[in-house]
This record gives structure tokens, C-alpha cells and sequence, in this order.
């Protein structure tokens, strides 16, 4: 099995190349493929998966049409949005096997963090300009069956004005049985209490086969999907995601793209796609050979295919791909840029559950970094909020510069007095 590459793909160094020369080395197949998407037609899950099975050299080729078609959805704009990512507790029995987050309630490291401490931090992050809190956590099972109602509660009483992206797919089917109610009559319970979004997490691999090995099939793909639409049903959107570079390939990467497409138009209510490239250094897994022949995470030709092939896939329908910098890090983020990407995700302020599998990419990004990694790609940046409004373009300024979290975190009265002009309702 492949091992992920730390260098720069030869495709990279093609950039202003045109896309009639490097089409030449590309097969039939993929030649076909890229003519009927840069010709307006949708592509199939089979078109997918031949672009999923491409060769190094035909690399070049697939990266210039998904930016191609990402100027032509997307604009030359690269977003982001100042967030900070708030993980309540570790405790979790439910026995993912990727999972390196999930702690027993006896272990030392486990946390359940009280409503009080996430309400403050909610404040904190307002005060540091931030328009989203993204809340999200293991299934403990002493969690009350109103706890996610009222933790959204306690965070909208706390901050008005705070976008509240909260509780994945897993948590939803989790809080629901809790509550003995119906997801959709749950869902609405959530909305009602302040919940604006949600993360279309947990989704792993939308493949039965693949899921059983990954999670035993605790949630299984027709409860994430039938959780999805219902909370689309009822007015929250979600983003949605994949979680690849363990055990599955190609031909299960297209279908899962080919099953979110689908449930958008039905729907359209997903905001974004984001790609989570499996981190697998402390995943147990990986460590443990869980299961025979888990690979050591995606090689950088496959991510960029995955970012690459989502835009193609996906366009007209999820127009916003985003790549995860906590996953790839800041200078592989921006890489993928030239790849159909257009958003850079969120700030994060504190990031618990990459860190956990393994990632070493920090926890934040300031908004000054943003904008400086951003322009550094020739690419204009904005902030955007959840649901992707532009709030500010940085055409011809800087945010202000508030250090790090943690760097900032006994300079209160700092963050107060400049929150201003950072902040805007999401």
C-alpha cells in the first residue's frame, strides 16, 4: 500500500501550463471525463471513479480543470470563517475503531466540560470576533437526555449573536434516543433552543461494507442519511464530509461523493464538502492493525484527487469545497487551492479531536494568517460566516491581529476592545 508523500506533487510545477498540452498524456477514459465536465455535463459515479484511478501523469490534467471549474462556480474569493471549535467531552463508548479521541469515564484524561466553561468560552471566542461556535462531543452515556438542548441554550443565553453549528449526525440519532422522540421532532426542539447548523461528521465512508469495519455500523449509512434530510427538512443546514485513507478506494469515494450530491438536490441543504484525510499516527486502528491492511492515511496525489474530483462532482450543487488545514496542514492547504478548493474552513481557536488520531498542525489559525496564506496563492480572502455571506473582503487591509488564543488568553480587555470590528452577526 501507497504511504502519504511529504513532497510536492509534480503537478504543482505545471500551473500555467495549458490545459490542451496537459491533457496529451491523459488516457481516453480520462480525457472523456474532463471533455464532458469542461463541456457542462454532469459527471457520473463511474466518471468519478476513473478520475479516482488516474496515474500520476494525468495528475496535471485533472487539477487544471477542477480550477477550471472553480473559477467558473466559485470566483477567484477564498473564505474562511473565525470559529472556535469547542469538544465538551471525550467520554464515548461507542467504539470507533479510527477513533484516538474517545476516553472510558475512569480514564485520567477524560472530560466532560461543564455548561458554564462552554457558555464562557462561547464568550471568549465572540470577543475575539469569532461569529460561530462548533460544538461537538463523544456519546457519553450520563449525558441527560435534554443535555444538548440545553447546552444550546446556555450558549445562546451566554452569547446572543453566536452561531451555533453543534452536534454531528451520531450525536443527533444519540440525543434523540436519549430524549425518546423523533429525530425530526427532536431536530426542531434544537432549532427552537438556538441551534443554527450542523456538522455533517460521522458520515466516515457512506459504505456499508467499509462502515462495519470502521465503526461495527453504530450509526449505519441509512441512519446518517435519513439524519441528514431530516434536519434539513426542518430548516438546519449541514455541511457534509468524507473521512478517506484507510481502508477503502476509489470505487467507494465516488459513490459516497455521488450519494451527497444526490441528497442535495433533493434537499439543498448542504453548504459545503469538506474532505478529512484519515490521520492515522495515534489512531488505534492503525496502531492496533485493527483491521488488516488499514493504510498509514492518504498519499498527496489522493488528496488532492479528492479535493479535485469533489469539484468536479460536485459542481452546480455543492459549490463550496473546502480543505481542512488541521488534517494536511497550512502549506498542503494551500496547495490544494490550485485544486478547486475555495474555502479554508475556520480558525478553530482550540482543535481536539485531529490532535487526538495524531495530527500535529496546531490548533489555530489567526485570522492574519489566513489572509496572508490566502493572498500568498495570487487568491482574494474573505470572511465569510456559517452559511457562507461574505462579511468582510480584505482587498486592501489586514484583520486586526489578536495573537493566538492561548498566547492572548490574560488579555481580556484586549480582546473586548477590538472585537468590534471583527464581529458580525451569523
Amino acid at each position: 500500500m501507497p504511504s502519504p508523500e511529504n513532497h510536492q506533487p509534480k503537478a504543482l510545477d505545471q500551473l500555467d501550463v495549458p490545459i490542451e498540452q496537459l491533457l496529451g498524456p491523459c488516457s481516453a477514459a480520462v480525457r472523456g471525463v474532463i471533455d464532458r465536465i469542461l463541456s457542462g455535463t454532469e459527471l457520473s459515479r463511474l466518471d468519478g471513479e476513473i478520475l479516482f484511478r488516474a496515474s500520476t501523469q494525468e495528475l496535471p490534467a485533472l487539477m487544471r480543470a477542477a480550477d477550471i471549474v472553480r473559477r467558473q462556480r466559485s470566483g477567484s474569493d477564498v473564505s474562511f470563517v473565525i470559529v472556535r471549535n469547542i469538544n465538551f467531552t471525550n467520554v464515548c463508548y461507542m467504539g470507533c475503531r479510527f477513533c484516538g479521541f474517545a476516553k472510558r469515564k475512569e480514564d485520567e484524561e477524560a472530560q466532560w466540560i461543564g455548561m458554564e466553561e462552554v457558555a464562557h468560552r462561547a464568550q471568549v471566542a465572540w470577543d475575539r470576533g469569532a461569529t460561530e461556535v462548533c460544538m461537538q462531543g463523544g456519546l457519553h452515556p450520563d449525558l441527560p437526555p435534554t443535555y444538548y438542548r440545553d447546552l444550546t441554550r446556555a450558549v445562546k443565553k451566554q452569547v446572543p449573536g453566536m452561531h451555533i453549528h453543534a452536534f454531528s449526525p451520531f450525536e443527533i440519532w444519540f440525543g434523540a434516543h436519549k430524549r425518546k422522540m423523533p429525530t425530526k421532532e427532536f431536530l426542531l426542539e434544537l432549532k427552537d433552543a438556538g441551534l443554527g447548523s450542523m456538522p455533517g461528521t460521522a458520515a466516515e465512508i457512506l459504505d456499508v461494507e467499509v462502515r462495519r469495519k470502521l465503526t461495527r455500523n453504530k450509526l449505519t449509512t441509512q441512519a446518517w442519511v435519513e439524519t441528514i434530510r431530516a434536519a434539513h427538512e426542518v430548516g438546519l443546514r449541514s455541511t457534509s464530509t468524507i473521512m478517506y485513507g484507510h481502508v477503502d478506494g476509489p470505487e467507494h469515494w465516488a459513490a459516497h461523493i455521488d450519494l451527497l450530491r444526490s441528497i442535495q438536490k433533493d434537499t439543498g441543504g448542504f453548504t459545503e464538502f469538506v474532505p478529512l484525510g484519515f490521520v492515522h499516527s495515534e489512531s488505534p486502528l492503525y496502531v492496533e492493525k485493527a483491521i488488516p491492511g488499514v493504510r498509514a492515511g492518504a498519499t498527496m496525489e489522493e488528496h488532492i484527487k479528492m479535493h479535485a474530483i469533489a469539484r468536479l462532482m460536485l459542481t452546480k450543487w455543492i459549490d463550496n469545497i473546502q480543505v481542512s488545514w488541521v488534517k494536511l496542514g497550512a502549506e498542503r492547504a494551500a496547495d490544494l487551492l490550485h485544486a478547486g478548493v475555495n474555502d479554508m474552513g475556520g480558525t478553530l481557536m482550540d482543535e481536539s479531536i485531529s490532535r487526538s488520531a495524531g495530527a500535529d498542525f496546531g490548533e489555530e489559525l489567526t485570522p492574519p494568517e489566513m489572509v496572508k496564506l490566502i493572498r500568498h496563492t495570487g487568491r482574494r480572502p474573505v470572511r465569510r460566516n456559517t452559511l457562507y455571506h461574505v462579511v468582510e473582503a480584505y482587498d486592501d487591509h489586514d484583520p486586526i491581529d489578536l495573537g493566538t488564543l492561548k498566547a492572548r488568553a490574560h488579555d481580556p480587555i484586549k480582546f473586548i476592545k477590538n472585537a468590534a470590528t471583527q464581529r458580525e452577526i451569523a
